[in-house]
């Protein structure tokens, strides 16, 4: 058990439940589509009710002070009214214009009840009725019978993915565009950097530096440099983008980009943390620019031995610009532009890659999915991309900055006590997860030692060792990334169980993420040797926690979507695919040339068997057959339905396609035994 988990099970002990009446709790409000909501509080067993009359001004998601009004202290159910809106989680949404002669109304496309806004004439920005808009919520008083609203930009009718992407985005609680005082304040920064300010930073401008980004790629957040030294070591910098320069604290940059806490990544489009004139100008590290940055500079020998490194702000001059596939074709080729510089990196960061591993760094393999868009965003192919040398050489020297800056902060202390830092931390693998998985990975031959934490991560390596290229290793990668838990940030330091850490943060991407900035804050009142205490950290490191599993949230559902438009262009043709989850109502397929997932029902099944779930062997299996359908199993699926409303697809098993050879199944007396024991 990791400490964290201990103590998390420590504090629950202590508090037990208590009374709570007439306090004012603070939570998030989940409305459902009835009508009803239910205040969700951090360290509360139960959720306070609230009936609709009750809410105030709270619309679904907003964080709230909900005043308890009632409560059985036999069950500890409570009911309560909101009392104030601590944050709003959505202020843009899409929908419909309404107009009348005098006035008009939006009407949002959502399934949670929620008010139309009331909008005056001279806020529809040419706005007609019916047009679908993105209306900002611009105020809602108490007093107001409806809140007030105004539109910030009209959807064409032909571009349904536009509209699409862009609520996704607002459903998040991402912005669709940055407010009128956070655009001027960015449009008032300098274009050119002072000498003042130059001078009092370590010139590496006449240092061989380069970014290597995707080839999409508009905001460069880092660069690395390198050269060799006298003493036979070689100097590699990797200089970050110095966002905190430009974003002081408590500007509106800074409150909006806090707000938004991370960039979203979405198939067709970026919405970016900043406003461009941030992350794609003053902060892009664009070759042949002089640029300001926050930088990690090491002196290693050629086997990737850390001899000494200094850390502090500095301005670089970039001299060439990258991309990962042509830095790819360098390592393969061992020639083209700057090939002696990209070679020696490479080397080293393999070296550091093979040591974070024998240390035991699990090494987890995956493959991202991009598509290939038309010019109005719609899905005509899918690139799957999988991590090569090239990506792994960045990887490696981020990796490297973010431990060195987090292990320089954990050594400092004020009054003995820890200074407050965003931590990013991965706990432990929870033996609830685990347990299953063990039992089920042993019906393949593989064993688990779960004597220590270490020891699991080495068992965890040789089975993904063993099963690359086999018909099982999808299904046991998938599981085995399902034990782990979700890295945060936090200010308890517990170490970062994935990469093998003790120490670790997050510097090398402040235009994408604010932690890092963070981070770059406090590192820099280290240096000038006047530590700052934030008491708000844990605070600000619980928001960006979650604005980041909303970000992914935003990115899986975004992925989705382009799945299922592309596929709605094959409906009735078919595909390999490999199952990748089961439940009782079915199984889902992965298409293997583009990863596309759908659901084959057990509705489409019925005609061959009566199929049931065997949840410790994840399968499906036939009551009467015994034909199973399991996890990892490939076979051939029909494309029958695209939804692009609900992101669904739906898939039909094609007989005689899926693949039969026997060391895809575990060994047959252990399979056969299950199913004998579900036929009882």
């Amino acid at each position: 058990m990791s400490k964290k988990k201990h103590k998390q099970k420590s504090h629950k002990a202590k508090t037990g439940p208590r009374s709570v009446s007439h306090q004012a709790l603070k939570g998030r409000l989940e409305v459902t589509r009835s009508g009803m909501g239910y205040v969700v509080v951090e360290g509360q067993e139960n959720d306070v009710l609230v009936r609709s009359s009750d809410f105030a001004t709270a619309l679904n998601g907003d964080t709230v002070r909900v005043k308890i009004v009632k409560e059985n202290s036999r069950t500890g159910k409570m009911e309560g009214r909101i009392t104030e809106i601590v944050d709003r989680k959505q202020t843009e949404f899409v929908g419909y214009i309404q107009l009348s002669q005098h006035y008009a109304f939006f009407v949002p496309d959502t399934d949670k009840p929620m008010p139309d806004l009331f909008i005056p004439i001279e806020s529809l920005n040419g706005a007609k009725d019916r047009d679908r808009v993105v209306a900002r919520l611009v105020r809602w008083d108490r007093d107001d019978k409806k809140p007030v609203g105004a539109v910030v930009s009209i959807m064409q009718p032909e571009d349904e993915n536009d509209a699409a992407m862009k609520e996704l985005l607002a459903q998040n609680g991402f912005p669709l565009s940055f407010p009128d005082d956070v655009m001027e304040e960015a449009a008032r920064l300098p274009d050119t950097m002072p000498q003042d300010e130059i001078r009092k930073r370590k010139d590496c401008r006449q240092l061989l530096t380069f970014t290597i980004d995707p080839v999409d790629a508009k905001d460069f957040d880092d660069a690395i440099s390198v050269r060799p030294l006298e003493n036979g070591l070689y100097e590699i910098g990797v200089h970050i983008a110095d966002v905190s320069h430009y974003v002081e604290p408590d500007t509106e940059l800074d409150k909006e980009g806090y707000r938004r806490a991370t960039s979203v990544y979405l198939p067709d489009r970026v919405n970016p943390m900043l406003p461009e004139r941030i992350s794609n100008e003053l902060c892009s590290l664009r070759p042949h620019e002089d640029k300001l940055t926050f930088s990690a500079i090491f002196q290693m020998s050629a086997k990737g031995a850390v001899k000494q490194f200094w850390l502090g702000r500095t301005v670089i001059h970039s001299d060439h610009r990258f991309t990962y596939e042509e830095v790819q074709e360098i390592i393969e080729t061992k020639q083209g532009v700057h090939a002696e510089q990209i070679l020696l990196l490479n080397d080293i960061a393999q070296r550091l890659r093979k040591a974070r591993f024998s240390k035991g760094a699990i090494n987890f393999s995956s493959a991202e999915v991009r598509f290939k868009l038309d010019e109005k965003g719609k899905p005509i192919g899918v690139v799957v991309k999988e991590s090569k040398e090239s990506h792994q050489l960045i990887e490696e020297f981020m990796l490297l900055a973010n431990r060195t800056v987090a292990e320089t902060v954990a050594k400092q202390k004020i009054v003995k006590k820890a200074i407050p830092f965003p931590y990013r931390v991965h706990d432990q693998p929870d033996a609830e997860k685990l347990a299953p998985f063990i039992v089920f990975a042993k019906k393949y031959g593989h064993k688990f030692n779960t004597s220590s934490p270490q020891a699991i991560a080495e068992s965890f390596n040789t089975m993904l060792a063993d099963v690359q290229g086999k018909p099982e290793q999808h299904v046991l990668e998938q599981l085995g990334i399902r034990t782990m838990a979700k890295a945060i940030y936090t200010t308890e330091n517990i170490g970062h169980y994935g990469l093998a850490f003790e120490h670790y943060c997050h510097f090398t991407s402040p235009i994408r993420r604010y932690p890092d900035v963070l981070v770059h804050r406090v590192l820099q009142t280290l240096l000038d040797g006047q530590p700052a205490i934030d008491k708000k950290m844990e605070e600000k490191c619980k928001h960006s926690s979650e604005r980041e599993r909303a970000a992914m949230e935003c990115e899986r559902a975004g992925n989705k979507y382009k799945q299922v438009e592309f596929l709605k262009e094959h409906i009735g043709e078919t595909f390999e695919g490999v199952i990748s989850g089961v439940s009782s109502f079915g199984f889902w397929v992965e298409t293997i040339a583009h990863k596309c997932e759908g659901l084959v029902s057990v509705v489409s099944l019925s005609e061959y068997d009566d199929f049931r779930l065997i949840e410790g062997d994840y399968s499906l299996v036939g009551r009467r057959s015994g034909r199973a359908f399991r996890m990892g199993d490939k076979l051939t699926i029909r494309v029958v339905a695209a939804n692009l409303e609900k992101r669904q697809l739906d898939y039909e098993w094609i007989p005689g396609g899926e693949q039969t050879e026997e060391k895809q199944k575990p060994k047959k007396e252990k399979r056969t035994k299950e199913h004998k024991k579900y036929k009882q």
